[in-house]
């Protein structure tokens, strides 16, 4: 029997075809955790730093159209303005520096998880498309951590 054509195992059930089976496994190795983590941990970083750097002027100070935009537009329930405003100006600095060094990955993935949840609940509910591939690029992380190419890494952080 011609193994690329078989699709039955020795136990009766069915299985990949062999040249399937083969394919996969050479993408696995192309394409291993570390890459996939790195990749991952770049893409997002680069969207909560681009949107936080919007809310400053020079490095970490909040400007007055972030303080407008918690106000007028996001509007969180709970929060007051000012503090709202400074903590996602910051949290999108802090945790998407700390993931492009692989440094506390798993809980800056988190951090961001937890505010995409938040943005997604109360300030732009009808952009789920856009949070669910955020959410995916962070429960990769947060699930699988930052990989070898990472501070992480090399402290024995897991």
């Amino acid at each position: 029997m011609n193994p690329v054509l078989s699709t039955m195992t020795t136990a009766g059930t069915r299985a990949q075809p062999a040249g399937l089976h083969g394919l996969a496994g050479r993408l696995t190795r192309l394409l291993p955790h570390d890459a996939l983590a790195l990749v991952n941990r770049i893409a997002i970083a680069a969207i909560f730093f681009m949107s936080g750097r919007t809310k400053v002027d020079g490095w970490l100070t909040v400007n007055d159209s972030a303080y407008s935009l918690f106000r007028d537009e996001y509007r969180l329930p709970l929060v007051p303005v000012d503090i709202a405003a400074n903590a996602a100006a910051w949290a999108e600095h802090l945790f998407p520096i700390l993931l492009v060094l692989g440094l506390f990955t798993r809980l800056s993935a988190l951090a961001l998880l937890g505010m995409t949840l938040v943005i997604q609940v109360f300030v732009y509910p009808d952009a789920w498309p856009t949070h669910l591939s955020w959410a995916g690029l962070l429960l990769y992380l947060v699930g699988r951590g930052a990989g070898t190419l990472s501070l992480d890494r090399l402290l024995h952080i897991r």
